[in-house]
């Protein structure tokens, strides 16, 4: 499970971005996420959904332990994530569309040292290895280098990166901007095995297409502020408008 308490990030303000706000401002500390909390609980799969610059990645960049939150608490698999970091990462998995990988090695080679990393057991880091690379098609390029594969093969990789250790709770970070359709597929697919299997899912996108495939439960961010936070039925059933996409920025406009 995942719970977000009052959870507020700020960051300070650069003398750059202080001349981009305007000569005259006095701020000195931008908020990213305001006071946000909600749950994201097992077996179900919680999305979040804002335009770019809303607060998502700096929300989940928190779960991941990658960033402090400013005030406010955050528990995962029931740690706290500034307290407990070390155990938050041994119970988390991390994908990214931004993520980047070593590319002088191979699929082979870059699943092996996560599965170190994580102290994975050979017989058990072998069949979890087969099984992704089968789901995924990664068998076929296994043995290529990194630097070699196209934007959809790395994606895929690190998907298995990201699912090697069999974590509990799984943040998907916009995965599939900028892939291709089959690709973007293969993640789609994963997410629901991951529900299926009973874990803690969060995904991040702006794609509504998306949002009406997969989401259980929906939060809707802007300006680092929740406006929507239930499950997805209570979300289509309170639309004013007459698609997901015209309420979605309906709720941002007035929002």
């Amino acid at each position: 499970m995942i719970k977000l308490e009052n959870v507020t990030k700020k960051f300070k303000l650069s003398r750059e971005q202080k001349r981009e706000m305007g000569g005259n401002s006095q701020k000195r500390w931008i908020e990213a996420v305001s006071k946000v909390s909600f749950i994201c609980r097992p077996g179900r799969i919680f999305s979040l959904v804002g335009p770019n610059g809303a607060g998502k990645t700096t929300l989940l960049r928190m779960i991941a332990t990658m960033l402090k939150p400013s005030s406010g608490t955050i528990e995962v698999a029931g740690f706290d994530t500034k307290k407990q970091p070390e155990n938050v990462r041994r119970k988390i998995g991390f994908l990214t569309g931004s993520t980047q990988l070593y590319a002088r090695l191979t699929p082979n080679e870059i699943i092996k040292y996560y599965a170190d990393l994580h102290g994975m057991e050979q017989s058990s880091f072998q069949q979890r290895k087969n099984e992704l690379f089968a789901l995924l098609g990664i068998d076929e390029f296994s043995n290529r280098r990194i630097g070699k594969l196209s934007s959809g093969m790395k994606q895929k990789v690190s998907i298995a990166r990201t699912m090697i250790h069999d974590p509990d709770v799984v943040v998907f970070d916009e995965p599939t901007v900028g892939l291709d359709v089959i690709t973007a597929r293969s993640i789609i697919q994963l997410v629901r095995q991951c529900k299926e299997e009973g874990k803690t899912v969060i995904f991040s996108t702006h794609i509504m297409g998306e949002v009406s495939l997969l989401s259980d439960d929906l939060a809707v961010i802007h300006k680092g502020r929740l406006l929507f936070n239930d499950t997805y039925q209570a979300f289509l059933h309170s639309m004013k408008s007459r698609s997901i996409e015209d309420e979605f920025i309906r709720l941002v406009e007035e929002g």
